[in-house]
């Protein structure tokens, strides 16, 4: 039997830590999108020190090396109390860890937002969270949409360190199946080539966002 007969004799577990990938990678987006979206809502206003205390966390979380974030959350919790299980962990681990980097990006891009939209939105009565939504966050998201696009992926690719906490995702079924048949090339070359079909869906997507900013003539073909 060849090595690509054994892997295809072992495609439910690569099909099963794919889904696993699949669902995590959706989801800690999802959940880290939405985070950052209100961590950049929290700082808009005056400076203060609220505000400082939060900028200077979103810095320490960045700071941080995921792999150890990961660990901290699986066998450090414990000894305060709180015990989560693997798969629980990993989600929590990758919404909060990227949901940092969103909400710097989107930061960045407020800070050179024209101050001119806002005004107009507030004169015609808009709320200061009905304003945010509507005039801000839209105009956040397509100035930065490559730059977000690059951050979803590295979220995809930090999915594999979720393998050393027992998260049973692609790497893991991919780590399982060369050591139980020796055939490292071939069961890294199929998650390779996994991994960059979720990339290239991700490419996909961050290239159809452009549609509604060039039917509105904000982008250009």
């Amino acid at each position: 039997m060849s090595n690509w007969s054994v892997v295809w004799s072992a495609r439910d577990t690569f099909a099963a830590g794919f889904v696993s990938t699949l669902v995590l990678f959706v989801l800690s987006a999802a959940a880290a999108s939405a985070l950052g979206c209100l961590l950049v809502y929290a700082l808009e206003g005056r400076d203060n020190p609220a505000r400082r205390l939060l900028r200077a966390g979103i810095d320490a979380m960045r700071m941080l090396p995921f792999l150890i974030f990961a660990y901290l959350l699986y066998y450090g919790l414990p000894a305060f109390g709180l015990r989560l299980t693997a798969w629980q962990a990993g989600l929590a681990g990758l919404s909060l860890y990227h949901a940092a980097y969103l909400a710097e990006i989107l930061r960045g891009a407020r800070l050179t937002l024209a101050p001119g939209s806002l005004e107009a939105a507030y004169a015609h009565g808009y709320t200061r969270g009905r304003a945010f939504v509507r005039i801000v966050l839209p105009q956040l998201a397509m100035r930065t949409r490559g730059v977000l696009g690059n951050q979803y992926i590295m979220c995809l690719k930090d999915t594999a360190f979720l393998s050393i906490i027992t998260v049973a995702e692609l790497t893991a079924a991919a780590n399982a199946v060369q050591s139980r048949y020796f055939i490292p090339v071939e069961a890294f070359v199929v998650a390779i080539a996994l991994y960059w079909i979720i990339g290239a869906a991700i490419e996909a997507l961050v290239r159809l966002a452009r549609q509604p900013g060039v039917k509105r003539g904000i982008e250009h073909e």
